[in-house]
């Protein structure tokens, strides 16, 4: 993108998108802005005490550290976590596109770039959707306690096979039920540990062995080596987070999709492109309805496919605890939660929330900042003492400081 291009972007009086419109306005900012849906002000970085020229670098430095990975992402996948034992694509991908962010200061967009418009993997982003889903339910008591074991809210749970008429002739004795959470290890895991990532869940789920993510370098400790307690160390396994996701579907006995849709998405005024899905073999019965439990993520493709100007509102929703506009999505005690660190790592929270626990994370930005992060690299900046939020799409995740920094210096 030329320097040319990116000023007529912060200076056109009117810009209309496809899906959304924005415009210009002028003055002074006091107070915090929520934008309705289908509309976005922007406003000039000066009127925000930015210098236009910085944030120009800012932005020019977010879109020359573009991601080395592959644009067609299921080959993305196919170079790295394809790579691992059972870890064949068992979801869907999509190719993606240029480079693309919002700067958001105040609630109002400063800056954009590439095309935000564009509905694309969010990777591990999802995590942080699936972490309000659980919060929604706690809220409503659905789930009476975080610090409820998991087991205890669950039934055997029938998977949708739409090919098989009954039970395996070749495996005589294998259960048709799944039970997640049915060995001795995984009976004592609470809701707040699948959050955290601290449970050591063992298991297969959807053909995929927790212990086949991330592999360890030694064969032999795959499939025998002691679990840990719960709660004592932090492992980013993406098992375990779709049999969270298992759980929450159970709990709310209806699709997770259509509990964000209904109590997040639409009243934050994103759009209806947004789509949330599984994989081919992650269907369930339930209550005689035949549901797709969700992933968490892209790792075997599926998750969150949704464009940049939802992720902000998504973002700008957690800035401010959980409150739009007036009105509480979620409670404001469980984003505190969210932003609780956890003990056996303290940059990270409830999933997928990355604090900047003593600025380990991000060493140019406040202490309190946090990103909710995905591969590719997906992320949505939140911080609060700046009452900015930034979405960044497909950057080398290690550039992300550096493009902070860049934009703390453009704060005049």
């Amino acid at each position: 993108m030329s320097k040319y291009s990116f000023f007529a972007l912060l200076l056109l009086s009117a810009i209309v998108t496809s899906g959304q419109k924005s415009r210009k306005q002028k003055g002074s900012v006091d107070t915090a802005y929520f934008p309705p849906s289908g509309s976005w002000i922007h406003q000039s970085p000066s009127v925000h005490h930015f210098d236009s020229v910085k944030l120009y670098e800012a932005v020019r430095f977010a879109i020359e550290h573009e991601s080395k990975q592959p644009r067609n992402l299921e080959l993305a996948q196919a170079m790295t976590f394809g790579k691992e034992p059972f870890g064949e694509a068992i979801g869907p991908f999509s190719d993606r596109g240029d480079p693309t962010g919002l700067i958001i200061h105040k609630g109002y967009i400063i800056a954009q770039w590439g095309d935000p418009n564009r509905v694309e993997m969010t990777h591990s982003v999802t995590k942080s959707f699936l972490s309000t889903v659980i919060g929604l339910a706690v809220d409503e008591k659905i789930i009476s306690n975080i610090s409820d074991t998991v087991i205890n809210y669950l039934s055997p749970i029938e998977v949708y096979s739409p090919t098989t008429s009954g039970p395996d002739p070749n495996m005589p004795g294998q259960a048709s039920l799944l039970e997640p959470f049915s060995s001795a290890h995984n009976r004592i895991l609470t809701w707040d540990v699948m959050l955290r990532q601290t449970s050591d869940w063992e298991g297969s789920l959807w053909g995929k062995p927790d212990w086949a993510d991330r592999p360890d370098a030694d064969p032999g400790k795959w499939m025998n080596r002691e679990r840990r307690a719960p709660g004592s160390a932090w492992e980013y396994n993406d098992v375990r987070v779709n049999a969270l996701a298992l759980a929450a579907t159970c709990v709310w006995r209806k699709p997770l999709p259509a509990v964000l849709k209904a109590q997040i998405m639409d009243p934050i005024g994103a759009s209806s492109s947004w789509r949330w899905y599984g994989y081919r073999n992650s269907w369930i019965v339930l209550d005689g309805m035949i549901i797709q439990s969700v992933s968490g993520g892209g790792h075997w493709g599926g998750g969150l496919f949704i464009n940049a100007f939802d992720m902000a509102r998504f973002g700008l929703l957690t800035l401010h605890e959980g409150n739009w506009n007036g009105k509480q999505l979620i409670s404001k005690k469980w984003i505190a939660q969210s932003r609780q660190p956890t003990n056996a790592q303290p940059t990270y929270g409830y999933m997928n929330y990355f604090l900047n626990t003593d600025k380990k994370y991000y060493p140019n930005a406040p202490a309190s900042a946090f990103a909710h992060i995905g591969n590719g690299a997906n992320i949505i900046y939140v911080d609060p003492d700046h009452e900015l939020v930034i979405v960044v799409r497909w950057i080398e995740a290690s550039a992300m400081n550096e493009m902070i920094g860049k934009l703390m210096e453009a704060m005049k």
